[in-house]
């Protein structure tokens, strides 16, 4: 159905797509204008080939980003730009391609491709031009907020790293509880010094019916364990089910530990079993759990796992590598301390990485309302 006051017209008729233009390295000279191939903007060129504002999707290769140009730019043959908007508003003939399911008339053999003459044959429902620039008016709002959130996660994120290049070497003490400034050595230790590494696991006589929540590599990532892992029977659970967990335990994924899949066992996961793709670390007394958790990316820690990765196509460590990692530590009380500052940071991250999915979510359920009628809006 038609919204009142839209039209259903042929995408050629709303956009004329273009196939761009080639531009090989060697012909490309240091300049100001953007050069945008299907992935977006991969580097800049001395001259233009298009007017701003420009709009730019991929032809060949990546398939369904749209880009906006607000510059002059250098359109490369892997994409398609908007040649002729045929009056209509630019911003929203941009949304508009955004909301487009392009992937659903690629090649499906071979390197993903469209071809522009499908694209133009197909109907869209399209606004007068009034309610065109309202429409464009509205989402750029809505960009606007995601791209401030982006670059204060971004900042965030950048200032936890400092901090924890500060802290963790010893380069910024903190005050103890008194006000004084912590003092002393940051002194040098093995994992095995101070966690206890794979503690305990389930063994050949456990109970067959024994039903329990697993953990596998793939429900961890930087910093998170996923909310909806499998539940198991011991009898017919993968053969890598055996690590036990507790609360307070820290697991770091031996499989590929440059992903850093490291996360913290947190109550609602501390009766879970984890796969023996993970070294499950436990503190010993006197040792901070979160100060060994932040410690895990760092610098210091990344350089010995890289070092000792074995394996091209399954790289990974063992767990005797990882009793061997080498980890510098101030006493306890500052270690307390320094996890304090970086979880709140830490946390700052979190709320900031919330409230990004949330106004991604909340922006396409938008476009998907104003883009089809469904919501109108007022035309002063």
């Amino acid at each position: 159905m038609v919204p009142k006051g839209w039209s259903k017209v042929r995408l050629g008729s709303v956009a004329e797509l273009q196939r761009g233009f080639d531009l090989p390295s060697s012909q490309r000279i240091d300049g100001s204008v953007p050069i945008v191939s299907s992935g977006g903007v991969t580097g800049y060129h001395s001259e233009a080939k298009s007017k701003a504002p420009g709009v730019v999707t991929g032809r060949y290769g990546s398939i369904g980003d749209v880009f906006y140009l607000e510059e002059d730019y250098w359109p490369l043959n892997t994409s398609l730009w908007v040649k002729d908007f045929h009056g209509n508003h630019e911003k929203f003939v941009y949304y508009l391609l955004c909301n487009f399911d392009f992937k659903k008339f690629s090649d499906k053999t071979g390197v993903p491709g469209v071809n522009r003459n499908d694209l133009h044959a197909v109907r869209v429902k399209l606004p007068a031009i009034p309610e065109q620039k309202k429409i464009a008016q509205i989402l750029s709002t809505w960009d606007k907020a995601i791209t401030t959130t982006e670059q204060l996660l971004a900042n965030s994120q950048q200032q936890k790293k400092a901090l924890m290049q500060q802290l963790l070497t010893g380069k910024k003490r903190l005050l103890d509880e008194n006000g004084v400034r912590f003092s002393g050595e940051f002194k040098r230790f093995h994992f095995s010094d101070l966690l206890n590494i794979d503690q305990k696991s389930l063994g050949a006589k456990t109970d067959p019916d024994l039903k329990f929540d697993y953990i596998s590599l793939s429900d961890v990532g930087t910093g998170t364990i996923s909310r909806a892992i499998e539940r198991h029977t011991f009898k017919t659970s993968p053969s890598r089910a055996r690590r036990i967990v507790s609360s307070g335990d820290i697991l770091l994924a031996t499989v590929r530990p440059n992903l850093q899949g490291f996360a913290k066992v947190k109550e609602q996961h501390k009766h879970c079993i984890a796969s023996t793709g993970f070294a499950v670390l436990s503190p010993k007394k006197g040792t901070c759990n979160d100060y060994i958790y932040h410690y895990l990316f760092g610098s210091h820690i990344t350089g010995q796992i890289n070092a000792l990765v074995v394996g091209t196509n399954y790289p990974a460590i063992n767990s005797s590598d990882v009793s061997g990692l080498c980890i510098y530590c101030p006493n306890y009380e500052e270690q307390v301390q320094i996890a304090k500052v970086l979880n709140s940071s830490d946390e700052l991250v979190y709320a900031l990485q919330q409230k990004l999915d949330a106004l991604k979510q909340e922006k396409k359920a938008l476009m998907q309302q104003l883009l089809t009628g469904k919501r109108r809006v007022k035309i002063q």
